[in-house]
């Protein structure tokens, strides 16, 4: 699906640059390479369509043009093409498509999917000759109105729906060594698993990626306590204490205190969960329950997620989308994600991208120092290749092959190749890099969100598959729950 907002225009010297309309250029009719020219290129550029997806045949690319009339053409496996479907003249450039376009600054073209009755995939958005339903823009007020509905919706339903009727929940003792513990996690295909004190007979934290992270990076300094040695027998507790001081917590008088576990009860609203989730930065949230009144013999029923909760949402509103107004609006005109920022933008937050041939050891650093789950991995033009996450740390696991590497020597094309053949959690489809168009309507990219395992969404240019930004589980959450 695609719509897209209109973009006024304005720089930050204060003076208006002409308006730019999202246009939509679509060739439906195969080939290898297909390519685009027009009188808006002056026809010395040509740019490159991409496949759509589940229509390999199907090839399109979003262009911002000025409104006023326009002439285009197809390149296509080196021969120039038109389409005889659309409005077409014979012009200096031989027989060209032509299409106006009326300046609206005030609405947001309509969403457009493939399966729409009675139009060609072979169209442009905007074209006059296509008398289509403009999505107005949407007020504060109607965006208020779907926060206070998803808000509703959570707090009256609680984390017990969340329960599967079958599965596994895999907790880990807390005296098992750390390389036996990343083991299990690369075998069992799990980025995160909760401890078990047998001597407290309770839960006690969580063990994840970024531990072995931590761990990695230890070794991998000289000055080092921890020996790959010592890591064969070096305990969960034992690590856990040592790095005590990471897992502190700052209170209002400055004064600091342990960590206590993260969790949730299975009656708990699932607007807490999430609210837990996203406050203490964390993936997942253990589902908790204990039958006595001084909690002893509590049972782990679950490990909670955004994803499920996010899906649980898209389930209830399916059926009745016109209540929240939001859900039709594309991405880039909402307050969501964190963007590339544009030139001469001096108050943008940063982004990290990383080419294939940086350091493994530039990649963890990032991971850890920007507080995020995962880098894009991008060619020199920025164009998406890959995406490296903390989950893939664990495929280190196999073979040992942690003790056989030094971080600031493997490539991240070095790090990606050793974990294709291990667990794919954290893939979608058998795909590593979910993608969504920045003209995407928000309950398309919920939707894909709420899918297992996928985490977050590269923001990408059509055709190029230029990384425009990212959008996540969390800034969905955020923005839902205002």
């Amino acid at each position: 699906m695609f719509g897209s907002g209109v973009d006024t225009g304005h720089d930050n010297s204060g003076v208006s640059s002409p308006l730019l309309i999202p246009t939509r250029f679509v060739w439906r009719y195969g080939g290898r390479r297909v390519l685009l020219s027009g009188s808006f290129t002056r026809w010395s550029e040509h740019i490159l369509l991409s496949p759509m997806e589940g229509c390999p045949t199907v090839f399109q690319v979003i262009c911002s043009l000025t409104p006023g009339y326009h002439e285009y053409k197809f390149f296509v496996d080196g021969e120039w093409r038109h389409d005889e479907h659309q409005p077409f003249v014979s012009g200096n450039y031989g027989v060209v498509n032509t299409v106006f376009l009326a300046r609206e600054p005030d609405v947001i073209p309509a969403i457009y999917t493939p399966e729409t009755p009675g139009r060609s995939s072979m169209d442009v958005d905007n074209d006059p000759f296509f008398h289509l339903e403009a999505v107005p823009r949407i007020s504060e007020a109607d965006i208020d109105i779907s926060r206070q509905r998803i808000s509703v919706f959570l707090s009256t339903h609680t984390a017990y729906e969340l329960l599967p009727e079958s599965g596994k929940v895999i907790a880990l003792d807390v005296n098992l060594p750390v390389k036996q513990a990343f083991h299990i996690l690369y075998e069992q295909g799990i980025p995160v698993a909760p401890l078990w004190d047998f001597c407290k007979g309770q839960f006690v934290g969580v063990l994840s990626a970024l531990d072995f992270i931590l761990i990695l990076r230890e070794l991998g300094n000289h000055g080092s306590n921890l020996t790959e040695e010592e890591l064969e027998t070096h305990s969960i507790s034992a690590w856990k204490e040592g790095k005590s001081h990471l897992n502190r917590q700052i209170d209002s008088s400055g004064r600091s205190y342990p960590r206590c576990l993260i969790h949730a009860g299975p009656y708990d609203s699932l607007k807490d969960v999430a609210l837990k989730i996203l406050q203490k930065k964390v993936a997942t949230v253990p589902i908790i329950h204990s039958s006595s009144q001084d909690g002893s013999f509590p049972q782990l029923l679950h490990l909670a997620s955004l994803s499920e909760i996010l899906k649980c949402i898209c389930r209830h509103f399916r059926h009745s989308s016109s209540s929240l107004p939001i859900l039709q609006q594309p991405i880039c005109s909402l307050p969501l994600g964190t963007w590339v920022p544009k030139i001469g933008e001096s108050n943008g937050q940063s982004f990290a991208m990383l080419r294939l041939n940086a350091p493994l050891s530039s990649a963890l650093s990032l991971l850890v120092q920007a507080e995020v789950s995962s880098i894009p991995i991008v060619d020199d033009n920025d164009s998406l290749l890959d995406i490296y996450c903390r989950s893939d740390i664990t495929a280190l696991a196999k073979d040992r092959a942690y003790a056989q590497i030094r971080l600031d020597e493997m490539s991240i094309h070095q790090a990606l190749q050793l974990g294709q053949d291990a667990s794919p959690y954290g893939f979608f489809n058998g795909q590593r890099c979910q993608m969504c168009l920045r003209s995407d309507p928000l309950h398309k990219v919920m939707e894909r969100l709420a899918n297992p395992g996928v985490r977050r969404l590269v923001i990408v240019e059509a055709g190029s598959k230029r990384v425009e930004g990212i959008v996540s589980l969390s800034d969905v959450f955020r923005f839902l729950l205002g």
